[in-house]
């Protein structure tokens, strides 16, 4: 349906399908650990602000749309006392009854407390591995053999020595079984030299190459830098292999794995100055790709939200406060203290966060706009 649409349309449209799927995947994660620790959930929202429309459940949760559908939430009772201090409201809560104690998040165990907030990032993991298992048990997993088809002239592919039909077997150690892999390894390089063992005339040669930054066309008109060795492959060696059970689930768990390891390793680049900050965008860019992936079909739709599904939950694991990773930070000095911080210490720790995540988000939104003009 969303390809039969175009232009701005179509991106705002895939732009709220994307966000809105992984928005009740992370939230729901929260929400069912939340339910099944005995916590009461007044509601369960997609976006912020005000409602837009939505129902109340037989348990009490109100399940709705927000006017601001860039992120989502879920409201437990007995969490709001440190929210209103931030909000300026009064941090001095009425005493709870035993009965509204038992329902209370604050009141549970720091392990639940601790179940509960990592619950959401979890889930986020676990649809996108479910998501790539259905893929590559239907559609079928990308292979193409790591075989160069195609050495650019003046590339540092050329004046490192490789040559048409080299076959690679390892970069750094790491061993090749596709063309894909090369892909996802060689723009994490930060330009460092690496060593390649390739297969040539039925004999294994060590290789040092350094990969060179390039810009290239992101597939939406506009350039974007990364590095390159400066190959492609055979193009008759492409192919997609519909997998078993056993092999899609392997697959999808090691497709995960290497979207987060890239994630991880792409962000120490940036904090360590390795690696510009152009890369980093937020809610336009990924308005931007959504329309794109939905242009391509549903497929690359659908593995483009599990992905963006496992940033989610990457990014709400680091261990900033406001975000699911500074929370479980203030569980574990809980529990190695023996009790929690003070209010006020959460409360600042709160407040700091509030400021670099928006800080990031302001920053993300800069970036966002240089890249349109």
């Amino acid at each position: 349906m969303l390809e039969q649409l175009s232009g701005l349309p179509l991106t705002l449209l895939s732009f709220v399908v994307v966000l809105t799927i992984v928005v009740f995947v992370h939230e729901f994660g929260h929400f069912y650990i939340a339910r099944k620790n005995g916590v009461r959930c007044q509601a369960f929202s997609i976006g912020f602000g005000p409602e837009l429309f939505g129902f109340t459940d037989k348990l009490g949760t109100r399940w709705k749309f927000s006017l601001i559908p860039l992120g989502g939430y879920v409201k437990m009772f007995g969490e709001a006392e440190t929210m209103q201090a931030i909000e300026g409201g009064s941090n001095e809560p009425r005493a709870l009854t035993a009965e509204e104690e038992k329902v209370s998040f604050k009141f549970k165990t720091v392990g639940q407390r601790a179940a509960i907030v990592f619950a959401g990032p979890a889930v986020n993991f676990l649809f996108a591995i479910a998501v790539f298992w259905i893929l590559f048990m239907t559609n079928g997993r990308p292979v193409t053999e790591p075989v160069i088809g195609q050495v650019t002239e003046g590339s540092a592919a050329a004046e490192g020595g490789l040559q048409v039909n080299d076959r690679v077997k390892e970069i750094n150690g790491r061993a090749i079984q596709r063309f894909e892999d090369i892909r996802g390894i060689v723009p994490l390089s930060d330009g460092s030299p690496m060593h390649l063992t390739v297969e040539r005339d039925g004999r294994t040669q060590d290789l040092t190459i350094t990969p060179r930054m390039t810009s290239e066309d992101n597939g939406m008109g506009q350039q974007q830098k990364r590095y390159v060795l400066g190959i492609a492959p055979l193009a008759e060696n492409g192919k997609s292999v519909v997998l078993n059970p056993i092999q899609a689930l392997r697959a999808s768990v090691s497709q995960t794995y290497e979207v987060v390891e890239g994630t991880f390793i792409a962000v120490s680049q940036i904090i360590s100055g390795r690696r510009g900050t152009e890369d980093l965008g937020g809610p336009i860019r990924i308005a931007q790709y959504s329309g794109q992936m939905a242009k391509s079909g549903g497929v690359g739709f659908i593995a483009f939200v599990a992905i963006l599904s496992i940033n989610l939950g990457l990014i709400n694991l680091f261990p900033v406060p406001m975000l699911d990773g500074g929370h479980l930070l203030f569980y574990a000095i809980e529990a190695v203290r023996g009790r929690p911080l003070s209010e006020r210490a959460q409360e600042w720790g709160l407040r700091v966060g509030l400021v670099l995540v928006m800080a990031l988000m302001i920053f993300g939104a800069w970036n966002d706009i240089v890249h349109i003009l």
